[in-house]
């Protein structure tokens, strides 16, 4: 038990079909309700499908676990009706300091560009996170959860999988044709179907300490090198919720994680570092080795990985969880469009191509982070010091200060599923990449960009003022919502207008959208239904947006 946190019990019910020997049918199954399959069942059933969701506990994560969550995360998780319980109850942080031995000697900003609704960071323990989707998913009567409920037997199969299910009533056979895999880093059901990750385990371990105390640091993230209390080692501190403060103390790989857990070891480090007169009261331990791990396909016929059970990484640069709810978001509305019949099941391909890459990527900068925090060779630790040596006075020398490169959203600019530009574009707006947010007004009431679009298809159309819209082009947009891939118009006008029957019309008030998006009057972005632009063009081409969204979705059917 955690002092600042009671944690719930969830209830678990007898299925009904256990007594049967005749096996379930669900048409999808989703197993894990950590984060990631939380949010995966939530998204699917959003879009109007029946979820089943499994998962071996009933309570939530025990200890902080996860702790930052990314801009784009609190995005998605917005789009899924918990963002602002996230923010609400979280602690919000731009700011990243890093120390060496006394001495400052790096800082950024996560958020350097002002003006968007969610900040850099918001830092939440996990158990939290997870209770909000809990308690979202159990408001959803197309979801069923099923706690006390583990997989013991998976049999991949063409047409879908099937699963045996032990709860403590009993064991249970169920056939599923989609089966999304979302249980963690060490997956039974990846073992159980005889997959492996590849990548390496780096030879140190961590201590994780949460302690509750009262104490007026600001909300920043503090990473030391070498500092007094803790010598040639590193230490990170994070706050959180409910004056919780997570400590990461670097151990070494002779550690032995038994002994270095007991209080009378965990103590002493913490008062080395807070001095003695801090009251604290120490909550959580735990020990961790860092991992870069992935598996090399995430999709194996109908059966799907997503978060920790398809990569991992070391948690400096918080790259876990935001990874998994990107995931999440990748993965959600192609699944729809293949089971409605919409769109060719090549199109998960794409989930497997571009979070593929998208875990390459966190892999890539979690190693490089891992490997300066903790040089394993001579050469490698002389260059460290260098660096943290001279990036006290100089400005080069601080872009290679590594002690941990944070969270950031995957763009997609590889893409299968882009159209490439024709037209001559700036900025940061490209084919792939996810929507930067802007301040807009829609009925003369302060809103975000981002708060109309997102699950499904959405054009973007930036117009001087609606009533020059001509009557043709209106037409067409308002039968964009007939297509059998939907697709929302919405108007961005530099002047307030009314709507013409659309979705939306938002007036850019400060003119921020058009700037961030490069707009002139006439430009059309083509938005997928996970916010990363899937088309762009200087003026409306009702063929060209067809083309484009039977492209970007490997429709079954043309829309031109």
């Amino acid at each position: 038990m955690l002092s600042s946190y009671s944690y719930p019990k969830f209830e678990y019910l007898r299925p009904s079909t256990l007594s049967s020997d005749v096996t379930q049918h669900c048409a999808l199954v989703v197993v894990g309700a950590g984060p990631v399959g939380l949010a995966a069942a939530i998204d699917l059933a959003q879009q109007g499908l029946q979820v089943l969701l499994l998962d071996d506990d009933n309570t939530v994560s025990i200890g902080s676990r996860g702790v930052c969550y990314a801009k784009r995360s609190v995005e998605v998780l917005d789009r899924l009706g918990v963002g602002k319980a996230v923010v609400d109850k979280g602690v919000t942080w731009n700011v990243g300091r890093t120390f060496c031995q006394e001495g400052e000697v790096y800082s950024f900003n996560l958020l350097p560009e002002p003006e968007q609704e969610r900040p850099g960071m918001i830092n939440l323990q996990q158990y939290y996170l997870e209770e909000f989707l809990v308690r979202r998913a159990q408001s959803m009567a197309n979801i069923d959860l099923r706690w006390s409920s583990k997989v013991t037997q998976v049999q991949a199969q063409d047409s879908g999988a099937l699963l045996e299910v032990t709860t403590p009533d009993g064991v249970y056979r169920l056939q599923t044709d989609w089966l999304v895999v979302a249980d963690g880093a060490r997956s039974p059901i990846r073992r159980m179907m005889g997959l492996e990750t590849e990548g390496k385990v780096f030879q140190d371990r961590f201590l994780i300490a949460d302690v509750v105390m009262k104490a007026d640091f600001p909300a920043e993230r503090w990473f030391w090198f070498d500092p007094p209390f803790h010598r040639n080692q590193s230490v990170l501190l994070h706050r959180q919720a409910d004056n919780v403060w997570r400590i990461d103390f670097q151990l070494g790989w002779d550690a032995d994680p038994e002994e270095e857990k007991k209080p009378e070891r965990v103590l002493p480090r913490i008062k080395a570092m807070l001095g003695d007169d801090r009251e604290f009261e120490l909550e959580w331990v735990s020990i961790y080795t860092f991992q870069c791990r992935r598996m090399s396909a995430f999709r194996h016929g109908r059966v799907l990985f997503a978060g920790d059970a398809a990569h991992q990484v070391s948690p400096f640069g918080a790259r876990g969880a935001n990874s998994g709810l990107q995931d999440v978001d990748n993965l959600a509305w192609k699944l729809k469009l293949v089971i409605d019949g919409k769109a060719h099941e090549g199109l998960l391909d794409s989930y497997c191509e571009e979070r593929g890459a998208a875990a390459d990527e966190n892999l890539l900068n979690s190693t490089r982070s891992t490997d300066f925090i903790t040089p394993k060779s001579a050469v490698s630790k002389l260059f460290r010091n260098a660096v943290l040596g001279l990036a006290r006075e100089h400005p080069f020398a601080r872009a290679l200060v590594n002690s941990g490169r944070l969270s950031v959203p995957a763009h997609y600019t590889r893409s299968s599923l882009n159209t490439a530009d024709v037209d001559s574009f700036e900025g940061q707006m490209s084919p792939g990449a996810p929507m930067l947010d802007a301040p807009v007004q829609m009925d003369g009431r302060d809103t975000w960009l981002l708060r109309h679009t997102g699950g499904q298809f959405t054009l973007l159309m930036f117009v001087d003022d609606t009533n020059l819209l001509g009557k043709e082009t209106q037409t067409q947009m308002q039968e964009l919502a007939l297509l059998e891939v939907p697709v929302r118009a919405v108007l961005i006008s530099k002047q307030v207008a009314s709507g013409y029957g659309l979705t939306s019309v938002l007036h850019d008030v400060r003119g921020l959208a058009m700037l961030r998006y490069d707009a002139s009057p006439g430009t059309c972005y083509l938005i997928r239904p996970d916010q990363h632009v899937a088309a762009r063009w200087r003026r409306y081409d009702a063929m060209a947006i067809h083309a484009a969204l039977a492209h970007a979705c490997q429709a079954v059917h043309s829309f031109a």
